[in-house]
Order: structure tokens, then C-alpha cells, then sequence
């Protein structure tokens, strides 16, 4: 093929059948009625709190410049992205909207709107996903073979072709070409649906009023109307909330035989918790955040918050920092070392007493300037907090033993004293 379009290969991926038949029979339910296809996915509960849960840790995180190691914060990119990306959006509802994409379909597109004088960026808009394809040109009818196209439809109908440098393209799930996400409800989709289901039946079982199906017998014969009667006015007197708990009349001659549908006997309730752990392990989330607390501590959750962060949020928010480095910053920024990085310490933020005694640690140590613990708790910096302190007993390590020379040789005095100049230098 001279021009492949990735986005239609990737949506023909088969995945693995998974047989529903039987669990959605128990449940009474319809295959076709359960829907979680393409952004309809987040109609499921725990997939709306796992996809929440990322979106907003990612949007909380404040972007920072660097040049080095040196925060530079009078860069343009600043307000950008740490205050409006565009007219229309926070800085917040930005990245919530981004990394929201992300974890539904797997990529996420955002127009570099820049000056092409100076190549500075002026705004950065989110695309809709389903608007977005990938085209690649094999042999160079366009320019160059193997180039890479983004093509751009909007409500009107109308195209436009983006060239990579003209698109910020994140991937939020796995790849196996490194050019498109896969989405992750093309291999959740049976767990999913499994969810679903089990949500639908219970909404449609509390609706009920907790009633159990059952069977009407009576001797005699009723054409098709008189039961369709019968029907609607048993069901108006026994169905619903409304009638939960009351006594239900029935004429001479009808006897009510309940069908048990028992939760537990059918094992509902640990199919239910079994799909929304393995849902959550899908997208990096842990128990404790979707509210499984069956087996969770004070400890194991302090400890499960900072798995969450290393495991699930660094290489997302790592991916986010090497795209914008590379296509936000111009050419010489990259070679003068310009680079962004989110402040993580929103999600690793300790507690007061922890967080004081490390900085004390730090302080004393000569590695944090005083004002530097002091803006960690949102204090002023104060005169002087600008100077590395650090313990008056410690000495440069070529300078070891020279306490001791006045007792062992002091004509190595001279080389020590050469020694320490050549540790200030």
C-alpha cells in the first residue's frame, strides 16, 4: 500500500473472544444492550474512577522550566502551561482533557498553534480523537518516503494535513509500532462489559424493589389479553421502590411461586470485586483509590500511594516531558539544556513531622538553603536564607590528618596547604 492510514489498521485488530453467554444469561441481559465501545467505556463506574483518579493527578501536577538544573522561571512556557494553554481552558482543564484521551482511546492530539516568524508557541488546543488520523506516505508521493502525516477533520467536513512538528501526539497506552496508542477497551472490552452487566443488574434489582422473579400458576384458561392485564397491574402493586416490603393481593384461583436468585450462591458479589481489581491493575490504579479497602492499612496505603506514583504515573508524566521538550523548545534551547519537568511533590508530599525532618537533614548537610525548606511549607524567605550552612567539623577529605602533623612530620605542611588550594579551586 503506497499510503497506509495506522488508524484504520489498528481499529481492524481482532481481539481474543471472550465467551460473556453465560454470565450475562444469569444476569438476564442482552450482549448487544451492553455498550462500552469507544468513549462510551466510561459509562462503566470503575473505569470513570480509574480514568478520573489519572486525569486529575496528572492536571494537579504544576510543569516547571529548567535550564539545567537552574529553574528559569521568567521562560515564556510558563504561564503557558502552568496558567492557560489557550483562551478557553485552565491550565487544570488542559491537561484533565489530554490525559483524559489518553486513557480512553490511547492517544491524545494537541495543535501547536506557534509564530512562524519566531517559532514561539502561542496556543495549544486538544483535538478530538475520533477527528485524528495517522496517514504514512511508503514511497515519497508527498515529499519524502516514510514521511508521517497527521489529517485533521472538523464538523464541517473539511481536512486539514498537520505536519508531526504542528501536533503534540501523546500515547497513553501500550504500542506496537511506536507511532499509535492502543486503546485499552480493545483488550478490556469483555471484562468491561462483565462490569457493566453486573452494574445494570443491580440498578434494574433495586428498581425492583429487591423482588425475585417468579412464577403465577392458576387453573384455568386467559387469552393473551387477560394475562397481559393480569401483568401490569401485579407488577404495579409488588414492583418498585415504592412497593418494597408490602403485601401484594392475588385474585381466587392464583398462586405466586418465587424463582431464588441468589447474590451470593450465584457468586455475583466476588465476580463483581474480581472485574473491578483487574480493571484498576489495567490502568495503574491502586485498590485503595477505587475504595477496596478489604485488606488495606495505614501503611500499605502510604506505601501503595508511592507505588502508584513510581509504577503508573512516572513513565506517563515522563512521555508527557520528552514531548513538550522536543516540540515546544526551539533548536537552540534544546542544545542550551531547556527542559520541563512536573513537581511531583503533590503526590509525595509527607507528613509535617517527616517532611521537617528531612529538610533538617538537608539544611545541616549543606545540600538545601535554608529558604529553599522554608518555600517547601509555603513560608517567606527570610534575609540570610540564601547561604548554604554546614557542620564545622567536617573537612575536605584531601586535607584528612592534617591535625595529626605536628606530631608525625611538618615539612608535609607545605603539600598539605598546596592540596587544599588545588580543593578551592
Amino acid at each position: 500500500m503506497i499510503i497506509r492510514n495506522l488508524v484504520e489498521e489498528l481499529s481492524d485488530t481482532q481481539q481474543e473472544a471472550t465467551d460473556l453467554d453465560g454470565f450475562l444469561k444469569m444476569l438476564d441481559a442482552d450482549q448487544r444492550d451492553i455498550d462500552v465501545k469507544g468513549e462510551k467505556i466510561i459509562k462503566e463506574a470503575v473505569v470513570y474512577s480509574c480514568v478520573r483518579i489519572r486525569c486529575e493527578t496528572v492536571a494537579k501536577l504544576p510543569l516547571k522550566v529548567y535550564k539545567g538544573n537552574s529553574k528559569v522561571n521568567d521562560h515564556y512556557l510558563n504561564n503557558l502551561l502552568r496558567l492557560r494553554p489557550n483562551p478557553y481552558m485552565t491550565a487544570y482543564t488542559y491537561h484533565k482533557t489530554v490525559e483524559t484521551m489518553n486513557c480512553i482511546h490511547g492517544n491524545a492530539y494537541v495543535y501547536i498553534d506557534f509564530n512562524r516568524k519566531t517559532g514561539k508557541v502561542k496556543g495549544l488546543y486538544p483535538l478530538e480523537n475520533t477527528r485524528v488520523k495517522i496517514y504514512v506516505d511508503d514511497v515519497g508521493i508527498y515529499g519524502k518516503a516514510n514521511k508521517l502525516y497527521y489529517v485533521y477533520t472538523d464538523k464541517l467536513g473539511k481536512r486539514f494535513k498537520l505536519m508531526p512538528y504542528e501536533i503534540l501526539h501523546f500515547i497513553g497506552g501500550i504500542t506496537f509500532n511506536g507511532i499509535i496508542g492502543l486503546p485499552p477497551s480493545l483488550y478490556l472490552q469483555g471484562l468491561i462489559e462483565n462490569s457493566k452487566a453486573s452494574q445494570d443488574y443491580l440498578n434494574n434489582f433495586y428498581k425492583n424493589g429487591l423482588q425475585t422473579k417468579g412464577i403465577i400458576q392458576y387453573v384455568g384458561d386467559l387469552d393473551k389479553n387477560a394475562q397481559e392485564q393480569f401483568l401490569r397491574e401485579f407488577e404495579s402493586m409488588s414492583s418498585g421502590l415504592k412497593n418494597a416490603h408490602k403485601v401484594s393481593l392475588l385474585p381466587f384461583g392464583y398462586q405466586f411461586q418465587p424463582i431464588s436468585a441468589s447474590l451470593v450462591d450465584a457468586q455475583f458479589l466476588e465476580n463483581t470485586k474480581l472485574s473491578a481489581k483487574q480493571i484498576a491493575s489495567a490502568y495503574g490504579v491502586k485498590l485503595h483509590q477505587i475504595n477496596e479497602l478489604e485488606k488495606a492499612t495505614y501503611n500499605n496505603v502510604e506505601q501503595s500511594q508511592k507505588d502508584f506514583y513510581i509504577e503508573t504515573m512516572q513513565p506517563i508524566l515522563t512521555g508527557y516531558e520528552q514531548e513538550y521538550v522536543y516540540k515546544l523548545f526551539l533548536d537552540k534551547e534544546i542544545e542550551e539544556n531547556y527542559w520541563l519537568k512536573f513537581n511531583v511533590d503533590a503526590i509525595l508530599r509527607s507528613d509535617p513531622k517527616t517532611r521537617a525532618e528531612t529538610n533538617k537533614i538537608f539544611v545541616e548537610g549543606g545540600i538545601k538553603l535554608p529558604n529553599e525548606a522554608r518555600a517547601d511549607e509555603d513560608l517567606e524567605p527570610l534575609p540570610g536564607g540564601d547561604t548554604l550552612l554546614g557542620n564545622g567539623n567536617l573537612i575536605p577529605l584531601a586535607m584528612a590528618g592534617i591535625q595529626y602533623l605536628s606530631k608525625i612530620d611538618t615539612g608535609l605542611l607545605d603539600e598539605y596547604i598546596e592540596k587544599l588550594k588545588e580543593v578551592k579551586k
